[in-house]
């Protein structure tokens, strides 16, 4: 298992907290079904290549061992992946239209997901660096609760479906926080801000210390006390799946963080251009395959082109 060399120093462990699916994914060429999918199994594999992954969530009797190999692979810590024998795997079934920037979700089947609370090992909660996948707000805070004594470092993700029903969880969980990472049309829906400057600037106010809108094709801005930073996204020339993207974002955003021991302004966006060039893999095939398989070197060249896209001369 090969990481990127960008320090001498030893990288801090991160710690994932999120969904484990299975995947039914349709788009207009082609389509992917029973495939490796859920917010956790994106950011670990992303945070493997910058930084010690250890991963928290639950899959049911039906889960192929195949894919916790696919983990330990990776050295990814599997030992908060718990397996409930009485039900099946999460599973999440979705439609890609022409243009890839909307989705029908067809079917969810939550499974053991429904009644999943999160409990950390003890080896876990001292963890430098946590990464809160987009599950329910009242599960977050429960992870924040168990980590309140070690104060890690707090990357929180969310969606639609929580805004609208755990509204105030939400707004809670954002207050204890360090940087929230969500798409434009969640900060839209969350802060009625359609202005992505004005919407960045609510999410601060809402009490994050510092708040990354993503755009997809059109890349990421960060909003920080210290000032407002974008990068575009990676040209991608075949995008196959977008199914995962904002999760290795955050995954490989909080992994090069972790790497560094530094969350710094100018450490959030050098972070920034890494993960953008992490998450361009995903994109690529369905499931986790191309972000798993893509290796080192491929990831490194695409951060050298991000530099030149992004350098004057």
């Amino acid at each position: 298992m090969k990481r990127l060399n960008l320090t001498d120093s030893e990288p801090q462990p991160v710690l994932i907290v999120g969904s484990v699916a299975y995947d039914h994914i349709e788009t207009p060429y082609a389509s992917g079904e029973r495939i490796l999918g859920g917010s956790a199994s994106y950011a670990a594999l992303a945070t493997s290549y910058y930084a010690p992954a250890r991963l928290v969530g639950v899959v049911g009797y039906d889960f192929d061992q195949e894919h916790v190999d696919r983990f330990v692979g990776r050295g990814i810590c599997i030992e908060g992946l718990q397996r409930d024998e009485t039900g099946a795997t999460f599973f999440w079934k979705g439609k890609y239209h022409e243009n890839f920037n909307l989705r029908d979700t067809l079917e969810i089947q939550l499974n053991v997901f429904e009644t999943f609370r999160p409990e950390l090992p003890e080896n876990y909660k001292d963890s430098p660096y946590l990464l809160l996948g987009n599950i329910a707000p009242e599960l977050q805070l429960h992870v924040l609760d168990q980590v309140s004594e070690t104060r890690p470092y707090v990357v929180a993700d969310t969606i639609d479906l929580w805004i609208n029903i755990q509204h105030e969880q939400l707004l809670q969980v954002i207050k204890n926080i360090d940087l929230l990472v969500i798409n434009d049309s969640e900060s839209e829906l969350l802060t009625e801000e359609s202005n992505i400057i004005l919407a960045g600037q609510k999410l601060l106010d809402m009490g994050t210390r510092a708040a990354i809108i993503k755009k997809g094709e059109h890349g990421a801005y960060l909003f920080h006390p210290e000032g407002m930073f974008a990068t575009p996204a990676y040209p991608v020339t075949e995008l196959r799946d977008p199914t995962g993207a904002g999760d290795s974002f955050a995954g490989a955003l909080l992994g090069y963080l972790a790497a560094h021991h530094n969350t710094s302004y100018d450490s959030i966006r050098r972070a920034m251009l890494y993960a953008t060039a992490t998450a361009s893999m995903t994109v690529e095939d369905f499931s986790c395959d191309r972000l798993e398989n893509a290796g080192v070197a491929a990831i490194e060249q695409r951060i050298e082109d991000l530099i030149k896209l992004t350098q004057l001369s």
